[in-house]
């Protein structure tokens, strides 16, 4: 069944948290001294993530995505793995980490029957990451990218947030260790949301200015051709290197957004820069059957009007999305609470 909302976008894609909690502190995403985190006693059950996966692809959702926080700190994560790996018309099974505890992990999750890994990785650099993460794991990070590979995974992904004056410098260097590790690099433009309370746009560095970079190395890139709703544009380098980027802050793609969010408390978000969200574990647990979910999840996404980085493309004053008080408030608000 396809639902369709008031653009003509599907439902097709879900990114699950498994946790709000991370074992780094990203300056872009993660930049205070404190948090309020979700209480134990409202976070989804295994069960009750496989419960609304199944509702969620009777609607049409073949994709999902596992993310967090950190979902590799969520405990007996493979056993959650192997639940949604079960359920056949899933055609994609993915997870994204920041690959700290990945080296550990990784047979675990592909024996489970993950489909496909996405690292972050925003520096080559030991000393940067460290001034970046204020984490001294950058060496776990390398050995859980090299044991995505030995566990079997192909179509492994690196991405990348770059920041004017903080990394900018590494675009060509993470394309070569791309290659070497087998792994297709994404820079992603840095965007207003969520945590990013000390955003500016300055900081930004624009799809077209990484293209002049890796041009001016690399020689005339050319755009891979394709059909998809994936947020990165994919180019290809003379010698045939695939890499992509995603450009949500400069060149947003909601025309083809088909993507929602569902927290590890069970709150639903039909837009990354959504102020508000559907709950759905109260529901769940009040006992609402397949189809009452069903038609909650339905009748909220018939109504999306989402666009929400569009909208903030077109601001003359653009200041980061939410300031330190309300994300106080809200830890709903912040991204390390409804994934990326």
């Amino acid at each position: 069944m396809r639902v369709d909302d008031t653009y003509g976008r599907p439902l097709r894609n879900l990114r699950v948290s498994v946790t709000d909690r991370c074992n780094l502190r990203c300056q872009y995403c993660m930049p205070e001294e404190d948090y309020v985190w979700l209480p134990r006693e409202e976070i989804l059950h295994f069960e009750e993530i496989g419960v609304l996966a199944d509702v969620f692809v009777d609607l049409g959702v073949d994709k999902i995505r596992l993310t967090g926080g950190e979902p590799l700190l969520r405990r007996d994560l493979p056993r959650l793995i192997r639940l949604l790996a079960a359920k056949e018309r899933l055609r994609d099974l993915a997870i994204t980490t920041n690959g700290v505890l990945l080296g550990e992990q990784a047979r675990g999750l592909k024996d489970a029957g993950l489909h496909r890994v996405t690292v972050s990785l925003d520096t080559l650099r030991p000393a940067r990451f460290a001034a970046l993460t204020r984490r001294q794991t950058h060496a776990q990070v390398l050995e859980g990218i090299a044991a995505v590979a030995r566990a079997g995974f192909t179509e492994t992904k690196l991405d990348t947030v770059v920041i004017r004056g903080v990394n900018d410098d590494e675009l060509v260097d993470l394309i070569e260790f791309g290659r070497r590790v087998a792994a297709e690099v994404r820079f992603i433009e840095y965007m207003d949301v969520g945590g990013a309370t000390r955003w500016s746009m300055d900081q930004v560095v624009s799809r077209d200015e990484m293209l002049a970079i890796l041009e001016a190395r690399y020689g005339r890139i050319e755009p891979v051709a394709e059909e998809t709703t994936a947020p990165a544009d994919r180019y290809r380098l003379p010698d045939a290197t695939v890499f992509g980027i995603i450009s949500s802050t400069t060149a947003p793609f909601c025309a083809e957004c088909d993507r929602s969010r569902l927290t590890a408390d069970g709150v639903w978000y039909l837009c990354l820069y959504a102020p508000r969200g559907t709950d759905l574990r109260g529901p769940l647990r009040r006992g609402a059957g397949r189809e009452e979910l069903a038609e909650l999840i339905r009748g909220r996404w018939l109504e999306r009007a989402d666009r929400g980085a569009e909208e903030r493309l077109v601001l003359r004053e653009r200041a980061p999305l939410v300031q330190i008080a309300r994300l106080k408030e809200d830890p709903h608000l912040e991204m390390h609470t409804r994934g990326g």
